[in-house]
């Protein structure tokens, strides 16, 4: 039975891979997070009957870090999948120290401590596009990269740090970067949650920069499939890209939801100033992933979206009792 250890388990793609995992009697897996389980509407394993190979331990990679080390000794898992991250992007202009010190130290520290043990047999690094920048034409998994913002530096160097000690000590990393992640269970301040949560409570919708700028929405499930296929069939040093076939605006990804809650786009948002060092596109290439593991995107974006309004629906009690803005943790 392989030991899984994801790392960040609180975070909505991480929950998600969790639940995956899962799906395989095969797999025992411990989830660690800084902070408590969320409650269990957010997380989608605890719908699940039966956890008995499910452990949930509580460990801060900054202030446990060597509490950490010594648990992940004691279990030894072969696998570690690492979510764990300071992710939102225009808070990190304000306190990049603090991304640094998540995304990139704590790494380091993790990493140059498992390189001199003998378990860990796949490792695999939830990185981000982000760290490319502005994404024009062909971005391809040895496009440079070109980040604009300081989350995206922390990350790039997260990668680099990885691949220096893939290099020099053979560490078994494989990296992701997967495009915009949405689906039920997502952060309810992330747009596509936002968007139906504000047009059920008859608020409006904020279009930074008119919503003009280029993403790439695909649903987290896609995004799980193919993040578990890379841990067990990528080779250490391979990057993979997950992503649609084709990029859509925000302003486009907003009306739709309104559509399906007839209510009219100009009636539901306004527009406001873009954000510092936001990307005008956001598409890349996923063909790698696609030729190697088979892997394509399932749920398509009408499906998508269905489900987190239906999700949001059968759970709006439970929802608005949580704060629907960002709040920074350091």
């Amino acid at each position: 039975m392989p030991k899984v250890v994801v790392l960040g388990s609180n975070a909505f793609a991480g929950q998600d891979f969790v639940d995956l995992l899962l799906d395989d009697p095969a797999n025992e897996v411990i989830a660690v997070s800084r902070r408590a389980e969320k409650p269990p509407f957010l997380l989608r394993y605890r719908d699940r009957s039966d956890l008995s190979r499910f452990r949930f331990e509580r460990f801060d990679m900054n202030d446990d870090g060597s509490a950490l080390l010594a648990f992940l000794d004691r279990e030894r898992p072969q696998e570690i999948v690492n979510f764990a991250a300071q992710s939102e992007v225009a808070p990190s202009w304000e306190h990049p120290e603090q991304w640094f010190e998540t995304n990139t130290v704590a790494l380091a520290k993790l990493v140059n401590h498992l390189r001199r043990q003998g378990y860990v047999e796949r490792y695999l690094h939830i990185s981000s596009p982000e760290a490319y920048g502005a994404s024009f034409g062909e971005v391809v998994e040895t496009t440079p990269d070109n980040p604009s913002t300081p989350y995206a530096a922390s990350k790039a160097a997260a990668d680099m740090l990885l691949e220096v000690y893939r290099k020099q000590y053979g560490f078994p990393v494989v990296t992701i970067r997967s495009t915009n992640t949405y689906g039920a269970r997502q952060q309810l301040f992330k747009i596509v949650m936002r968007t139906a949560i504000y047009v059920r409570l008859k608020q409006r919708i904020q279009l930074h920069g008119g919503g003009v700028a280029v993403k790439s929405y695909i649903h987290v499930r896609d995004v799980s499939s193919g993040e578990l296929a890379a841990l067990r069939q990528g080779a250490p040093g391979e990057r993979f890209h997950l992503s649609p076939d084709s990029g859509i605006a925000v302003r486009d990804i907003v009306r739709m939801i309104c559509e399906r809650s007839g209510v009219p786009f100009e009636q539901a948002t306004e527009m406001v100033e873009e954000r510092p060092g936001q990307d005008a596109a956001y598409v890349i290439d996923s063909s790698l992933a696609r030729r190697r593991f088979g892997w394509r995107q399932e749920i398509s974006i009408e499906e998508g979206l269905d489900e987190v309004t239906q999700w949001i629906h059968r759970h709006w009690e439970e929802i608005i009792k949580q704060p629907l803005d960002y709040i920074h943790l350091p």
